[in-house]
């Protein structure tokens, strides 16, 4: 079973309710907690525990520029321009190289070879008996987030259950996050923000074909439009959290709700019924 957890935009308390589901269902099952916001992981400040570290790396290519003649073959396959031929070189722009590797399929000198390039780290911390945590870390200044996140959700292969933390919004790191999971949860806001960014995130979940429900953040009695808005899309609203200022206190000290108030754990323990049920798990 993958539990997805996202939001179409950051500050909903898609963290929040990650952490604290995976706090509650580890209290009678073995559960691993993934990381996928990997630009700024933070999960491991909520579970503080010493951490293993594995490099994260992609293929990139090296030109011999011994045995290369500039014919152009590389750049004109490249559609990211990360090579570009010139009359006495050919120039390389890693920042632009998806490592599809093509380029040294078409180069006819065989003047072209591929070497490992680290892009950032995979962790693994175990900060409870039966929780098992997982972050991906893009290095500084790296502006490609899939590959770590894949390298963290492969370090997962074969848990049972697996509870992923998505980065915010919609684009290619959310959508790798959310392949093959079961079940998602969108965390929103009663804001027109985050209503509108709900909005965003539904139709990708329903472009991958992934059952989604939503969870309604920092309720604050003015969400008719939220409620609307999954009505009228047939989407459930699996659970919904009061706007608060001791919720607010007790996440801004990196404490958990359900380790302070063990009475929420019930509703989490809900949650995540409801989303079993979503996926047609029982």
């Amino acid at each position: 079973m993958k539990i997805a957890v996202a939001s179409g935009k950051g500050g909903t308390g898609k963290t929040m309710v990650a952490a604290n589901l995976a706090f509650t269902l580890s209290q009678t099952c073995q559960v691993t907690l993934v990381d996928c916001d990997v630009e700024e992981p933070n999960l491991h400040l909520f579970f503080p525990a010493p951490a293993t570290a594995k490099d994260v790396t992609v293929q990139v290519p090296v030109i011999d520029q011994k045995i290369c003649d500039r014919c152009g073959k590389c750049g004109e396959f490249c559609q990211y321009g990360a090579l570009t031929v010139l009359r006495d070189r050919v120039l390389f722009f890693p920042e632009l190289c998806h490592s599809c590797g093509g380029c040294t399929l078409v180069c006819p000198k065989n003047a072209i070879h591929e070497e490992p390039k680290r892009v950032g780290i995979v962790t693994h911390t175990k900060p409870l008996p039966r929780l098992d945590l997982v972050s991906g870390n893009l290095d500084t200044g790296n502006p490609f987030a899939v590959p770590v996140i894949r390298a963290a959700k492969m370090a997962t292969a074969g848990d049972c259950l697996v509870i992923l933390d998505a980065s915010p919004g919609t684009s290619c790191p959310v959508v790798e996050t959310l392949d093959e999971c079961d079940a998602c949860i969108l965390v929103t806001e009663s804001t027109p923000f985050g209503l509108h960014d709900l909005q965003l995130a539904v139709d990708v979940t329903a472009r991958l074909g992934i059952p989604a429900g939503i969870v309604i953040n920092r309720n604050d009695g003015q969400d008719q439009a939220t409620f609307n808005f999954c009505t009228n899309r047939d989407l459930d609203i699996i659970m919904t959290i009061p706007f608060d200022r001791g919720i607010a206190a007790i996440q801004s000290r990196g404490d958990l709700l359900c380790r302070v108030r063990p009475e929420w754990m019930k509703a989490f323990t809900t949650l995540y019924r409801k989303c079993c049920g979503l996926a047609g798990v029982d």
